[in-house]
């Protein structure tokens, strides 16, 4: 989703069309491409699975943008137990799947522009009907990404987020 506002980048000076107002994740951050050869690991655009042993699904993160219909997302992995993974594979394509207890997660990307570290938040991951990622509910502590995600982020903030994935510094790489 992209918002038609548009801003001019303060780090560039170039005009953007559009507002980006998502962002994803490609693996979760233990991933490595070496995985991607053996028959143990598995990374989908909704699934990974690494050594047999660790289990992730991809979700949404949203945020409510103040003073707006918007939503801002972040599509991010989440560690499931094997057990809750085995249970949301086996009903991803059952109709009614949104009506299961949320499954803990811990966060498992890696959001550089927040500190601390977004690795290891707990969350709740709460399936959405077929076609739909999971919605990724964080646990409401102080950390600056939950707040946002209760409490909301202003266009100001998703400018800032914009300029700092546009270029990156070594600092938010």
């Amino acid at each position: 989703m992209t918002n038609d506002l548009g801003f001019t980048c303060s780090c560039c000076g170039v005009q953007h069309l559009e507002l980006p107002m998502n962002y994803s994740t490609i693996a979760p951050y233990v991933w490595d491409e070496s995985f991607s050869d053996r028959s143990d690991c598995l990374l989908s655009s909704d699934q990974c699975v690494i050594q047999a042993q660790h289990y992730f699904v991809k979700g949404l993160i949203e945020i409510p943008v103040i003073g707006s219909d918007d939503v801002f997302s972040w599509a991010v992995w989440a560690s499931l137990s094997r057990e809750n993974f085995a249970r949301a594979a086996d009903r991803w394509d059952t109709p009614g799947r949104e009506a299961e207890e949320p499954y803990f997660g811990w966060l498992s990307s890696d959001l550089p522009l927040y500190s601390p570290s977004t690795i290891n938040l707990k969350t709740h991951v709460h399936t959405r009907p077929i076609g739909q990622r999971p919605l990724i509910e964080l646990e409401p502590t102080d950390h600056p990404l939950a707040v946002e995600q209760r409490t909301g982020i202003t266009l100001d903030r998703i400018h800032q987020i914009a300029e700092t994935a546009l270029h990156p510094t070594p600092d938010n790489a």
